[in-house]
This record gives C-alpha cells, sequence and structure tokens, in this order.
C-alpha cells in the first residue's frame, strides 16, 4: 500500500506543552494539535518508519540523521524550565536510512550521514502525533541553498518509501514571518495562504511543481516568509508526491497567521 506524504506544521517553540501539569495547550494551538493527534489513524496503514524532514536542520550538502535523535536539541529559547524536561524516545532506523541514501545515490543526490539530536521541528510535533515514540524515525536535512528544485528532486527520489511502508513528512509552517503577529497579520496571511493553496493543489502535477517552484511570485510571499526554510520541507512532501492529488488538510489562524497542512496521495 502507498502511503500519502505529508507537509505538516509544527507550531511554536514548545506550545503543546506550556502546562508544567500536562494540561492542554492554549485554546490557540488546540486545533493544530487534534490534527497532528490524528496524523497517523487518517493513514491507510501504520507506517514501519517515518522519513521527516525539519525546517530547523540546514547543512551545505544533504544530510541523513543516522542516529537515534538523543540527546534532544532543544532549539528554543525562554520558554518555562519544564520544556526543557520534555523526551521523547524514538528509535532511529538504520535500515531505512541506508535505503534512503541508496535511493539518494542512484538519483545522483550527494549527501553524507550524520548523528545529532532531534531538533523541535520533530520531537515536538511527533510527541503529539506518536506520543508513544513506537515508530522508528530518520531526520533528513535541508540543503543550505534552500533550491525549490533541488528539495522536489530529493523528494522525487525517495518517493518508492512510500510503497515499503515509510511516511515521509516535511514539518514547517505555511507561514513564519517572526517579526509580525496578532490581527493586523491576518488578512495579508490569509492572501498568501489561498495562493499558496491554489499552488499547491494544482491538478496538474507539472503546473504543481512549476509553481510552488516560483512561490516567491506568489502574493505576499517575502511576507510569509523572510527567510524560506519553514517552506522548504513542503517542496520534498510535494516531490515525494509526485503525480498524486494534493489537498490542503488542516487550516487555522494561530499567532494571527493563516497556517495550512498539505497531504499527497
Amino acid at each position: 500500500m502507498t502511503l500519502p506524504t505529508l507537509f505538516i506544521p509544527h507550531g511554536g517553540g514548545p506550545c503543546f506543552f506550556m502546562d508544567p501539569a500536562g494540561g492542554p495547550p492554549d485554546p490557540m494551538w488546540r486545533t493544530m494539535q487534534a490534527y497532528l493527534a490524528g496524523l497517523i489513524d487518517s493513514l491507510p496503514e501504520r507506517p514501519r518508519a517515518i522519513l521527516l524532514v525539519s525546517g530547523h536542520w540546514e547543512t551545505p550538502e544533504l544530510a541523513i540523521n543516522t542516529g537515534d535523535g538523543h540527546p534532544l536539541d532543544f532549539d528554543y529559547f525562554g520558554f518555562p524550565p519544564h520544556t526543557y524536561q520534555l523526551d521523547w524516545p524514538s528509535r532511529g532506523s538504520p535500515a531505512v536510512a541506508q535505503r534512503a541514501s541508496a535511493l539518494l545515490a542512484a538519483a545522483g543526490i550527494a549527501h553524507h550521514g550524520a548523528d545529532r539530536g532531534w531538533d523541535h521541528g520533530v520531537f515536538i510535533p511527533m510527541m503529539v502525533a506518536v506520543p508513544d515514540a513506537d515508530i522508528p524515525l530518520v531526520q533528513l536535512s535541508l540543503r543550505a541553498d534552500l533550491d525549490p528544485v533541488a528539495h522536489m528532486a530529493i523528494g522525487a527520489a525517495l518517493a518508492p518509501l512510500r510503497d515499503e511502508g515509510v511516511l515521509i513528512v516535511g514539518s514547517g509552517m505555511s507561514f513564519h514571518n517572526l517579526r509580525t503577529r496578532g490581527p493586523q497579520a491576518t488578512p495579508v496571511a490569509d492572501e498568501w495562504d489561498v495562493a499558496l493553496t491554489e499552488a499547491v493543489t494544482d491538478p496538474d502535477p507539472i503546473a504543481r511543481a512549476a509553481r510552488i517552484a516560483a512561490w516567491q511570485t506568489l502574493p505576499h510571499a517575502r511576507f510569509a516568509h523572510p527567510e524560506a526554510e519553514h517552506l522548504l520541507p513542503l517542496m520534498v512532501a510535494l516531490g515525494a508526491g509526485g503525480a498524486d492529488t494534493a489537498v490542503c488538510d488542516y487550516r487555522d489562524v494561530v499567532l494571527g497567521w493563516v497556517v495550512s497542512g498539505y497531504r499527497f496521495g
């Protein structure tokens, strides 16, 4: 069975885990939390592993995390002390890492192995989606040039994993401008989100890829993403999705930002 590929929002810092007593998050984040919590059950079958690319790991040459992701990389700042004690003890998967490496090599894509902790673009959404940490995970970096076409090609090279029980996930944010938040951002963020969603869900996969490659020409693109690292995981998910139908399966407003998630297949 072929698994879909996903582009998911990973929230803001440890947003789902701000209550030291373990209570629910601020109401603003609860819809996103519910979306993430339902991801695995929404799939046609439970994946044997996850391959995830996060907006919080960039390397000059593509890298595959061949380790187990511990200790966690608490790469957020200024949050309550208990949020630096969180844990998500997932295992890595050497077999999936090796298979991904072979697929990339066959496509002529330069890459290398690495061993690092899970950044919060991994462990924060995965603590919600896979709370028991019982699905092995392999993390892929972004290439530091943030080239959309190159990242679509990376996704396309990895697409055979979908038929091998591996869920390919891009973890980022469809809107990510830390310089603006609140209701004044919402109308512009909404225009950007509508344009992005129209491009992502274009039924013609060739046109879809071309429109997303040219994402900077969409309305308010650089307002939505002054830096592109939180959007680039979408390119990997889209590339791995190939010609499959694309849908927007999450949309909400957080911090005044309109934020969407996408599914391919």
